[in-house]
């Protein structure tokens, strides 16, 4: 499980997104071109809210009698996001195309994610394939069916979301880039396209084999720590959040490398992709996170994220005693099998 900071939120329940975006705004509208209506059986009354990832703003409006309207301008099809406020505050659990045209949502209340939003051709498009990817739980298979689908639809605004989805995280470079070279020029070079064109540079530059990109983030007393002053030492770079439940899951396993191998040359640099630094120190404490955590607090546009082009966490990458990657994406116990091979 990770958490993944991709285009939109699927319906995959290992995925939650990193996008982030102040309430209320309004869509910069003068002719409206689309009409998003909707009907959530159980939610009489109540907010009902649409984020636009692109943009980070979010719309809101009020259901009378389970039923809502939305209406605005949009250019090419854009994935956006729907939630209504849950018990963790506002919850978006609905995934879709927005484009030109009429839309219609059915859904209920307490089953969101399982909506149905149909109307325009992107989103029919997509909610095609998401019947023929929910065949399957299994991520492998659910990443070959997606392998199969940008392959084959080349000119298609749900391949481009689908390549995010799926191979943005830790992802080949060599794949990633085949996938991203067969598609048509107009979604290579859509918002989408090129914030997978920016991960694959980034992935380029944090291969293994290459030197890590040096940085300089503040630790928890707010001191500058700069990577190139762990040199002469294996580091893990690990990135990771306290809103984050598969990296909290994961830390006992990194708490347990640590303590096996720190009195041999081996230390672990954490990068927090916390907004808040309360929440962050409360976690390293309960987690017994003992060595050097940084954070600019800009939770998913952290500047090291970004330059490692870090798509979900956890994720770490493991550096030797020069500062080059040797492996990244270690999980589990597959961190102090690395080690034990490096370290004697």
């Amino acid at each position: 499980m990770n958490c993944l900071s991709i285009i939109g939120a699927t319906a995959l329940i290992f995925a939650c997104t990193g996008v982030t975006a102040g309430p209320g705004t309004p869509l910069l509208a003068t002719e409206p071109n689309y009409t998003l209506t909707g009907t959530i059986k159980g939610l009489e009354t109540g907010w009902v809210y649409l984020q636009h990832i692109q943009t980070g703003t979010i719309d809101s409006v009020k259901t009378s009698a389970g039923k809502f309207t939305f209406s605005g301008t949009v250019g090419d099809p854009e994935y956006c996001r729907l939630g209504i406020t849950g018990r963790s505050g506002r919850e978006f659990r609905v995934g879709f195309f927005l484009e030109k045209g009429t839309l219609k949502l059915e859904a209920n209340k307490e089953s969101m994610d399982k909506a149905v939003v149909s109307g325009t051709p992107v989103q029919d498009e997509y909610r095609a394939f998401q019947n023929k990817e929910d065949l399957t739980t299994d991520w492998v298979r659910k990443k070959a069916v997606a392998k199969e689908y940008v392959k084959a639809h080349p000119s298609s605004y749900v391949s481009i979301l689908e390549l995010d989805i799926y191979f943005s995280y830790n992802p080949d470079v060599v794949e990633l880039e085949e996938l991203y070279n067969g598609l048509d020029e107009k979604i290579k070079t859509s918002h989408s396209g090129k914030i997978v064109k920016e991960t694959l540079a980034a992935a380029k530059k944090t291969a293994v084999g290459q030197a890590a990109p040096e940085f300089e983030q503040k630790d928890v007393n707010g001191r500058s720590v700069a990577l190139s002053s762990f040199k002469g030492q294996y580091v893990l770079i690990d990135f990771w959040a306290s809103w984050c439940g598969p990296c909290r899951a994961e830390n006992p396993a990194v708490v347990k490398a640590y303590q096996a191998y720190r009195s041999r040359g081996f230390t672990i640099l954490g990068i927090s992709l916390d907004e808040h630094k309360d929440k962050w120190l409360e976690a390293i404490k309960k987690d017994g996170l003992v060595w050097t955590q940084v954070s600019d607090l800009q939770g998913w546009k952290n500047s090291v994220a970004l330059t490692y082009g870090v798509a979900g966490i956890p994720m770490n990458f493991l550096l030797d005693k020069d500062g080059k990657i040797i492996a990244k994406g270690l999980r589990g116990e597959d961190l102090k099998n690395k080690l034990a091979e490096l370290v004697h």
